[in-house]
């Protein structure tokens, strides 16, 4: 064995001297690594990009190596056979297959050295930007692997004939043939699984992600075998006679041959419905089942199916995506111990399958265009997951699932977006959604304990029927819960009392309410639920019935047990018209579609109107986008939320975008605000706007003076008022911004916290602008680069950091302390006789303290997840808008202790970017890539062509004692 690999690298060796002796093997690898820069630098615009990866380099990496092998292999056997060198080898002490093994290391190493000079590549990425290693070793193997396969048909169809160009033309198309059929576009999507199972191009991205699949190695391996042998047998079919004697010699290796390959179809064939036997490389496990989702799974009380609707004909772009989603729901039923059950139906083949999807659960066919090969033509396909747990389903369809991210030209890719991400959050959701209240009682081992603290002699005479109607639900909910709720009333002024006054605020910072503001009397009607360790307070008001106040006891109780669905109130501005400036009225400018989309992707969302002054009590977190025309009732009813332990999210900026201006653009103050309310809190939001010189680019209308003549035209330039929030800018380690390597706050105010009245709580700065930002009180944000050519706008203030959004838990006081109710009195035209009448206020009265559970999140901007923006950040930027949405959704998970999905949600190469650069830094880089690949490469020839010259001849021996 010692002697035949010495006997084989020797092989090498001259085949390897052999080629670096001559430029023409530099040439075609410098040609190779100069191409595959070009490739990533240029056309796939490396830094219009803005990625920080390396898969635009792999991308054209199997369509090069084509080539490059061919190059190298087409004179191996054919130029032996040209010269009559052949039979010189076949005479040596060698065995055919050392020969063969001997070129193939030779190719190969020749085809590492390639690779190694792209090597400089994926380090420059890494210095501007958090590469992400694993997709890259990945890659690099998926290279080497492909490699090998090519090589060994380039030799094996360079055995067959003796001439270099035929060689090099046959090598070509068979590699190439193989490449394609694993891309081609084909609408049936079992031929696409065919074709991608029999293809290296489909195995090659596979591999170049970062997952390392048993499958593909062994097809790689295979077909690098099968072609090694051929190659082999190839060589001794040359000393091969034609006639009777050697019959039985030609066919045993025929025999052989056909036995070895049927061997590794077999492997293949075994190897293929086993999906869980791959080693996953990339940082983030981003193709790996994730802890949250094996424990969510493997805790299920009932069976969960997944099954998934595929069209046998779909989209050609949307076939080679079906197997990886197959791949991924089995994998959920092999980690789930039986307990997920998973099915793929053609709805198009079994009408009662398509029967129930259409009328059951409401899926329907998507229509695609495709062009096939005679005609273009619409076709209607099913592309869709259903998740039903119990009595509960969730469905996911192609919007869902995939993105579109376009290419060179007119050219699209579509890859799935967050495969597990989509997946757990649907099974989240029809999990927790149908959980019973019967469900929290089995769980508890100690009974949940509810108690009405009310003082009956000072209760005002509105709210005498309320102590009566909270005694009636929670009897019936303690009838209800088999011993598991307990119910009971104290009035904290008797005297046998277990809770008075004073143990009440200093155990649960309680106070009692005022009876009237000139009233010295008070009382209490507060409801405290305890469930386990935790505790709530819920605070019945006079318009409640009985319906309102069970509602709000399940839904504290509900608050307090894992598996249930959170809820989410949203508020945002009215959508009515607005006055124009040339008159009539025009729509506004902001909506909140995708905001909403995102968040009821994992809650319960709810639009809620807080002008009676009160926020309804099934809302676990209040999120409060560009608040302005805000009366005092709705700044009461989330200032009361907030003293009752809620959290609150509040996108507050002072300024929105100006509609219809002649001039350019414009932004407008926004009036009746929380800006007062939120700086009693201790959060002073300014009347100004930050600017940075690190920033997200915007169209915007450019005036050029041609001929004495100004002419408009549309420009992509830095726009300072979109400030681009990086890691550096960010609280490091905190859940907010958990993974995300940016946000853009757009015409953001900066953020001032008052250090005394934060001074008991926890505070911590989410984003804040780079060094380089500075402020403007000027509302016109239209950019005169003539006058200002730098930046755009003129640099008024200092330059250093602006706090941008902030987060705060603790204990606050309320801006209602000491004030009037806000609730006054109102028209009453009922009975024919008008008049005012006292307004009867929602609430028992003010709370003045919160909890220190109480949570507040201030973002400074009230534009930064407006649909016309989000929209226009991802037509400049690709996927860059959805970090706006994760930033806020990660803020409604920290706020509700939600934080399961963060992490999965972050997940993703997709996410990782460079740094900020100017043009010239990006050309320096570029050329430093292409100045040391030349540079290695001379370096290397110079250094072979040293050696070798340096080589001493071999002595004369004498013979026979005869010089």
């Amino acid at each position: 064995m010692k002697e035949a690999w010495r006997q084989m690298a020797a092989v090498a060796r001259k085949e390897l001297g052999a080629y670096l002796s001559s430029p023409i093997a530099l040439i075609f690898v410098g040609v190779f690594v100069g191409v595959t820069l070009f490739a990533f630098f240029w056309v796939e615009a490396f830094f219009a990009r803005n990625i920080a990866d390396v898969r635009p380099l792999f991308r054209w990496m199997p369509v090069l190596l084509i080539f490059l092998v061919a190059a190298l292999t087409m004179r191996q056997w054919s130029e032996e056979q040209r010269s009559g060198t052949l039979e010189v080898l076949f005479t040596l002490p060698v065995r055919r297959s050392q020969l063969v093994l001997g070129k193939f290391l030779a190719v190969m190493g020749l085809i590492l050295l390639a690779l190694v000079l792209t090597l400089f590549l994926p380090v420059t990425v890494d210095i501007l930007g958090d590469l992400d290693w694993g997709p890259v070793v990945g890659g690099y193997l998926a290279a080497i692997l492909l490699a090998a396969a090519y090589v060994s048909i380039g030799l094996f169809v360079s055995s067959r004939t003796d001439n270099q160009i035929v060689a090099l033309i046959l090598t070509v198309l068979i590699c190439g043939g193989l490449y394609l059929v694993g891309t081609a576009s084909v609408t049936g999507a079992a031929r696409a699984e065919l074709l991608r199972a029999i293809g290296t191009g489909s195995r090659f991205e596979s591999i170049e992600r970062g997952v390392v699949d048993l499958r593909d190695l062994a097809y790689y391996v295979s077909l690098t075998v099968l072609f090694l042998v051929l190659n082999v047998v190839s060589l001794d079919s040359k000393r091969w006679s034609r006639g009777v004697r050697t019959l039985a010699y030609r066919r045993n290796a025929i025999l052989s041959v056909v036995l070895i390959a049927a061997n590794l179809l077999t492997l293949n064939l075994w190897l293929a419905p086993i999906h869980v036997l791959r080693a996953d490389l990339t940082a983030q496990k981003e193709y790996s089942l994730s802890p949250v989702t094996r424990d969510l799974i493997r805790n299920l009380q009932e069976p969960l199916l997944l099954r998934g609707y595929f069209s046998e004909r779909t989209h050609p772009l949307l076939a080679p995506l079906v197997p990886t989603i197959k791949d991924m729901m089995l994998e959920y039923a092999a980690v789930s111990g039986g307990k997920v059950q998973v099915e793929f139906i053609d709805p198009q083949k079994d009408e009662k399958a398509e029967e129930e999807a259409n009328q059951v659960y409401g899926i329907r066919p998507t229509p695609f265009r495709v062009t096939e090969r005679y005609e273009s033509a619409v076709v209607s396909s099913y592309f869709h997951i259903l998740v039903r747990y119990g009595d509960q389903h969730l469905t996911l369809g192609f919007n869902d699932l995939i993105e579109i991210e376009p290419q060179t030209g007119s050219e699209i890719k579509v890859r799935l977006r967050n495969l597990e991400y989509d997946l757990t959050r649907a099974i989240k959701k029809v999990v927790y959604g149908f959980q019973s209240l019967d469900a929290i009682f089995a769980n508890l081992e100690e009974p949940a304990r509810l108690t009405a603290i009310v003082t009956p002699d000072t209760l005002p005479e509105a709210l005498q029927d309320i102590p009566p109607l909270v005694e009636k639900v929670a009897r019936e909910i303690e009838e209800e819960s088999g011993g598991k709720f307990l119910y009971t009333q104290v009035n904290p002024d008797a005297p046998d009392s277990p809770m008075t006054r004073e143990s009440l605020y200093q155990t649960y910072r309680l106070q009692p309410f005022a009876v009237s503001l000139l009233s010295p009397d008070t009382y209490y009607l507060h409801l405290l639920l305890q469930v386990g360790d935790e505790v709530h307070v819920l605070y019945p008001g006079s318009d409640m019935l009985e319906a309102d106040l069970r509602s709000e006891i399940e839904a504290a109780l509900k608050r307090s047990a894992p598996g249930f669905l959170k809820t989410v109130g949203l508020w945002t501005p009215p959508s009515e018209p607005i006055p124009g400036l040339l008159g009539g009225t025009v729509q506004p400018l902001y909506s909140w579609r995708l905001v909403r989309r995102q968040l009821a992707q994992n809650y319960i969302v709810r639009t809620v109107n807080l002008r009676n002054g009160r926020v309804p009590g099934d809302i676990d977190v209040l999120v409060v986008l560009a608040p302005q025309k805000m009366s005092d009732k709705e700044r009461f009813a989330i200032d009361q939320f907030l003293m009752r332990g809620g959290a609150v999210i509040v996108a507050a900026g002072n300024y929105m975008l100006a509609p219809q201006q002649l001039g350019g653009l414009s932004m407008q103050p926004l009036e009746d605000t929380l800006q007062e309310m939120l700086a009693h809190y201790g959060v002073t939001v300014e009347q100004a706007m930050v600017l940075d010189t690190r920033n997200e680019p915007f169209p915007i209308q450019v005036s050029r003076q041609v001929g004495g003549v100004s002419v408009l035209e549309m420009r992509q330039i830095a726009y300072p008022f979109f400030v681009d929030v990086r890691r550096d800018g960010m609280a490091q380690g905190n859940p907010v911004v958990s993974n995300l390597p940016a946000v853009t706050l757009h015409w953001a105010s900066p953020l001032t916290l008052d250090e005394s009245k934060n001074a008991d709580r926890q505070v911590v700065t989410l984003l804040q602008s780079s060094a380089e930002s500075w402020t403007t009180t000027s509302v016109d944000v239209q950019p005169d680069l003539q006058r200002y050519p730098g930046v755009g706008f003129p640099i008024e203030s200092e330059q250093k950091p602006r706090v941008l959004a902030v987060s705060i838990q603790g204990s606050f006081e309320s801006f209602f302390k000491d004030r009037p109710l806000p609730f006054g009195t109102q028209e009453n035209t009922e009975g024919g006789e008008a008049g005012a009448e006292a307004v009867e206020p929602p609430v028992a009265g003010v709370i003045e303290e919160s909890p220190d559970t109480a949570r507040l999140v201030v973002i400074g901007s009230a534009e930064f997840v407006d649909d016309v923006l989000l929209d226009l950040s991802a037509s400049l930027s690709a996927d860059r808008y959805l970090l706006n949405l994760q930033f806020l959704q990660n803020a409604v998970d920290w706020a509700v202790e939600d934080v399961d999905l963060l992490t999965i949600r972050a997940r993703g190469a997709y996410t990782r970017l460079l740094k900020p650069m100017e043009e010239g830094e990006q050309s320096f880089w570029e050329a430093l890539n292409y100045g040391v690949a030349l540079a290695a490469l001379v370096v290397i020839g110079v250094v072979w062509n040293v050696r070798r010259r340096s080589e001493k001849p071999m002595p004369l021996v004498e013979v026979g004692g005869k010089a």
